[in-house]
């Protein structure tokens, strides 16, 4: 970002990378993940502020390894100074390696927690008490220190877990200061990014607008932005933010697929339609989408059919408005965020396709249109903060993430109408019970799942024969890794009795308790 110091973070293939930026976007401070294998003058070319090695999975002395290039330990800022670096974990590794220090095999190996101690006096630890607790996850270590560099702190398994150089601004730490396990770890990466780097600290969401509403200006000029709507955060924060920028420049496109959630239709509608006077065009394509889908069960087709659907009713909407403009819209705009981004260039290339992505990116070039991502810079909870300083209702803000596909992808096997308002139903009651209970913010991500079988029950003197539903919830800080959340048993109970009583057609309710891995929070 122009005007803002800038942190790079290099990474080495951790599964904890955006983690430590998201620790130092906390500390006010801008920074951008690169993969390890960029070029040393790339990363000069930055001007950063500082440098961080993130960890890895492999051991430094593999055939194939990431390293790093001592250059960068020699890098100065505008007047001359020299500019921090902190390893982690593998990033300690990578740097002591590259200074002549040595990395080997630990005796045993060490996942969990692990008790820091008497770490000397340093920017880094400054307000970190002697004795604190870190968490580790590392089967090599630090054998010998660099020349030049002297051991700062120490647990009983790893003598050198952290380190620091005698005169110029290098560290290291063998533990990951980036998860929450690890007691003072967002006060280390703040010390750093602050007291060691000197940053200023002006990285904020009031001036993260300001500056993106006078680039979204400058980029659109007097051109038309056309946004897919789909009614969650991120593409819902887009209009409000673009809407501010360019005013009645911007037209959205809010399609209803037969798949969204209860209300979401007319709710999106009266939120941007009426509250912030957006043009929104409101198309009510659920026949269309519920046709093709007829007879399909395989997800990955599910998602196929419902982009290419999306495809041609996004198109027809678009000629529409070419016509009433009178000129084609120059740019598409969408919610891209900066882990789509991070994943796209990470050193081993993108992840291997769990499921296919189901952004409005989909959309074919031919369409002609100019991308606009004002978010790809931005977290998920960055856009939260940017939705509420601009007035986005809390109601849209708060809403767990939905996927592109909608309840397709919740529906197990062959969509009907009728099995999508049952599952709407359903869904409706989970959440409404967590929010009665006060623990929907506890939770990342719940909803409901219709599966592919039915099962005997009674009601009264009765017997049933139907469908059955799973209840979903888990926590997580940014959907990459999850955990199924521990709700007391009154609000599943309350849950389960409320969809038996209330929706006709199921009779049985279960709850998921997989975690992600091995498990994907969707069950498509």
């Amino acid at each position: 970002m122009p005007n803002h110091e800038t942190i790079v973070i290099l990474d080495f293939g951790s599964q904890t990378t955006q983690l430590i930026a998201r620790r130092v976007r906390e500390a006010g401070v801008y920074c951008e993940i690169h993969p390890c294998t960029i070029a040393p003058e790339a990363v000069v070319e930055m001007n950063p502020t500082g440098l961080i090695l993130s960890g890895g999975p492999m051991s430094v002395y593999d055939e194939g390894a990431p390293q790093v290039d001592p250059s960068l330990f020699e890098m100065t800022g505008e007047a001359g100074e020299p500019v921090p670096v902190l390893g982690i974990c593998y990033g300690l590794q990578a740097m002591a390696t590259a200074l002549g220090g040595k990395v080997e095999a630990s005796d045993r190996r060490e996942f969990g927690h692990a008790d820091l101690v008497g770490h000397a006096e340093t920017p880094l630890f400054a307000g970190i008490p002697t004795h604190t607790r870190v968490w580790m996850s590392h089967g090599d270590h630090l054998t010998k220190v660099p020349e030049g560099f002297r051991a700062i702190a120490a647990t009983d398994n790893a003598p050198l877990a952290a380190v620091a150089h005698e005169s110029r601004p290098l560290f290291g730490v063998q533990f990951h200061p980036e998860v929450v396990h690890t007691d003072d770890g967002a006060r280390l990466l703040q010390n750093f990014a602050l007291a060691v780097c000197s940053a200023r600290g002006d990285w904020t969401t009031e001036s993260f607008i300001d500056e993106k509403i006078r680039e979204i200006r400058e980029t659109v000029g007097d051109h038309h932005v056309v946004l897919g709507l789909s009614g969650g955060v991120d593409s819902s924060v887009a209009a409000a933010l673009l809407h501010k920028a360019i005013g009645d420049q911007l037209t959205c496109i809010f399609v209803d697929n037969g798949l969204l959630r209860a209300g979401e239709f007319e709710q999106v509608q009266t939120t941007f339609r009426d509250g912030f006077h957006i043009d929104l065009r409101a198309v009510d394509a659920s026949e269309l989408f519920l046709s093709r889908l007829a007879d399909v069960a395989d997800p990955e087709e599910k998602r196929k059919i419902i982009g290419a659907a999306f495809i041609d009713v996004f198109t027809e909407e678009t000629h529409k408005l070419e016509e009433e403009l009178g000129h084609r819209p120059k740019f598409l705009a969408q919610g891209t965020l900066y882990p789509d981004v991070i994943e796209s260039v990470s050193f081993k290339g993108p992840s291997a396709t769990i499921k296919s992505h189901h952004n409005v990116g989909g959309l074919p070039e031919k369409l002609g249109f100019e991308l606009l991502e004002p978010f790809r810079e931005l977290f998920k909870d960055e856009v939260r903060e940017v939705g509420t300083e601009l007035g986005v209702p809390d109601a849209i803000i708060r809403r767990h993430p939905f996927p592109g596909p909608g309840l397709a992808v919740r529906i197990l096997g062959p969509i009907t109408r009728a099995d999508a308002d049952l599952l709407r139903q359903a869904d409706t009651i989970w959440l409404d019970e967590l929010e009665t209970s006060g623990t929907y913010d506890d939770v990342w991500q719940a909803f409901a799942v219709l599966l592919p079988v039915k099962s005997v029950g009674v009601m009264g003197d009765y017997r049933t024969y139907e469908q059955a539903v799973c209840l979903r919830a888990v926590t997580s800080t940014d959907g990459m890794t999850a955990d199924w959340a521990k709700l007391p048993y009154e609000v599943l109970g309350r849950a389960s009795n409320r969809i038996i009583n209330e929706v006709r057609g199921i009779n049985r309710v279960a709850y998921d308790v997989s975690s992600k891995p091995p498990a994907t929070i969707e069950w498509e």
